[in-house]
């Protein structure tokens, strides 16, 4: 029985309870059912009977009593004490505890998988950095967690759609081909411009590709290293993504926004919301009136739109290409577009409560030999995707930028990341998964099956280790469900992370596989569909993150 099935069991024993006229409550949408911290208490707690003891005028202890005596009627269900003012304690039966095993192993890749988001439409928009440099370490952490979260949310049910804003139109694109064409003519980069030795490369690069254009007009020049620039540049950070096994869906151009006239039809459809007015020869958005610090500039007095006038923009081209949910995953330092995009969308018709969430993720820091690494060899002055990953490689990198909660500023230990040690989380969780994925070639070398499914014997999986091995693994679909409803992709390391220590306790006092000339048993099969199920469990874990789960380490 998993925590859920337990969850709909207690609700059918209150509604039992509520047509028998016991109880006068509404039935709960949804039951509490958690691991107590002290297994003396049971297999689970579950508080319902403190829920609806007000609404049913009742003491919480005898509305627990009504509810417990449907729940002691059901097969499974071993023992049920009343605790403190309400609590109900429930302890399962082994074979009730133990079928866990076999649910997960024929499950598969699919075991945690749910229905929490079904029927919503989600844009992630994550790293979305300039496209005027490689990807720096802050892009890195939100490649990872935006990665993350996608596959998270599409395993709770979610419609994802991942998305990289290109800002491709503003006037850093033109400090960019500046750059590149000082650059390629041997000139030194102007005071504003860009640095490092990624200019150099990509300007040389143009020139390769494009004979002759250093004859050309100044004018005519820096058109074309604005342009191949900004081409070289995007497939760059394309290739970057892709390596680091993130995909994005689409690549939004923010230039196509002013191309198409969507940046001028969005100022007038806010302008027919009535949030739109005209003062000092500029067009203003007042976001005020939706608890913004000031009123924003769409339009400037002199016929240039803003960046604030593309966020609208965008803003409405991803609703009206069905969103209904958008994440913007910024960085530490885009606090204050907070109100100012929720003002959007309040200015817009919308509910800023649900129709936008905007994610700040703090600052990574990066430490060798105890020192902070603060310089890329090939950027110059920040550390980008290719430097972390040449330093700890794709898994430890995604899982390490994942686990930790995107609001706390991140430290890296690269000396650590690179150790074979329990000190190493990402070492950790994946020897335990070698460790699981070892026991079925040891078996196979031993002729040994742990037989068909009709075959498996849960009851024999009683012992401490396994009942804490089993009740952890029932816990899988509620931190997936959780970690999406949350936004927090760390949920799912970090529990993976108490899943890999509660395997290796099970292992170290739970023999498994016979020695010598012992013999193959039951409960040698069942320990076998135990091990499964947390290899199964741990591979879809690291396969949500982004992690890869070997069998050999």
């Amino acid at each position: 029985m998993t925590p859920a099935e337990l969850s709909q069991a207690v609700q059918a024993a209150v509604s039992a309870a509520v047509e028998a006229g016991e109880l006068t409550v509404a039935v709960p949408e949804t039951v509490n059912v958690e691991r107590p911290k002290n297994r003396d208490h049971g297999d689970y707690a579950v508080n319902v009977a403190l829920q609806l003891a007000k609404a049913a005028g009742k003491p919480p202890r005898q509305v627990a009593e009504l509810v417990a005596a449907r729940l002691r009627e059901l097969p499974g269900i071993a023992k049920i004490d009343i605790a403190g003012p309400g609590f109900l304690n429930i302890t399962l039966d082994a074979a009730t505890q133990g079928e866990l095993a076999r649910t997960i192993v024929t499950a598969g890749d699919q075991y945690g998988h749910g229905d929490a988001f079904h029927g919503q439409k989600i844009n992630l928009e994550f790293v979305s950095a300039n496209p005027t440099g490689p990807i720096h370490i802050g892009g890195v952490r939100w490649a990872a967690v935006g990665d993350s979260l996608a596959r998270i949310l599409r395993a709770c049910g979610a419609d994802v759609t991942t998305e990289y804003y290109i800002n491709d139109a503003g006037v850093q694109i033109s400090k960019f081909g500046t750059s590149l064409q000082a650059a390629a003519n041997g000139r030194p980069v102007p005071e504003d411009g860009y640095v490092g030795e990624y200019i150099n490369d990509i300007a040389a690069e143009i020139v390769k590709q494009n004979p002759g254009i250093l004859g050309e007009s100044e004018d005519d020049q820096l058109a074309r290293f604005r342009a191949e620039g900004l081409r070289l540049m995007v497939a760059e950070i394309q290739r970057s993504m892709e390596e680091f096994g993130v995909h994005f869906d689409v690549w939004f151009s923010e230039k196509s926004l002013h191309d198409s006239g969507a940046v001028e039809k969005a100022v007038e459809r806010l302008r027919e919301q009535g949030h739109v007015y005209d003062q000092d020869g500029a067009v203003w958005l007042r976001t005020t009136d939706f608890g913004d610090d000031k009123d924003r500039v769409l339009i400037k007095a002199d016929g240039d739109t803003t960046y604030f006038a593309s966020d609208a923009a965008y803003y409405l081209n991803k609703r009206d290409r069905g969103n209904d949910v958008n994440v913007y995953m910024l960085g530490a330092d885009h606090h204050g577009y907070v109100g100012r995009l929720k003002a959007i969308v309040a200015c817009a018709g919308d509910d800023p409560s649900h129709n936008i969430e905007v994610l700040i993720g703090q600052f990574v820091k990066m430490l060798k030999d105890g020192e902070e690494v603060r310089m890329s060899k090939r950027a110059g002055n920040i550390i980008t995707i290719d430097d972390v990953v040449d330093w700890v490689g794709v898994d430890a990198a995604r899982y390490s930028l994942a686990r930790v909660p995107t609001d706390s500023t991140l430290t890296l230990d690269i000396d650590v990341l690179t150790s074979q040690s329990k000190d190493n989380p990402v070492f950790y969780v994946q020897y335990a998964h070698a460790r699981m994925s070892s026991i079925a070639r040891n078996a196979a070398e031993l002729g040994i099956d742990r037989g068909a499914a009709e075959d498996f014997k849960p009851e024999l999986l009683s012992t401490p280790w396994e009942n804490q091995l089993l009740g952890q693994l029932g816990k899988f679909p509620g931190v997936l469900a959780q970690a999406g409803e949350l936004r927090e992709a760390h949920r799912v390391a970090r529990y993976l992370e108490e899943l890999a220590g509660d395997y290796h306790r099970f292992y170290d006092n739970c023999r498994i596989l016979p020695r010598g000339d012992e013999e193959v048993t039951d409960l040698t099969r069942a320990r076998m569909w135990l091990a499964e199920a947390t290899r199964t469990v741990v591979a879809n874990g690291l396969g949500l993150l982004g992690v890869s789960a070997p069998e050999r380490m």
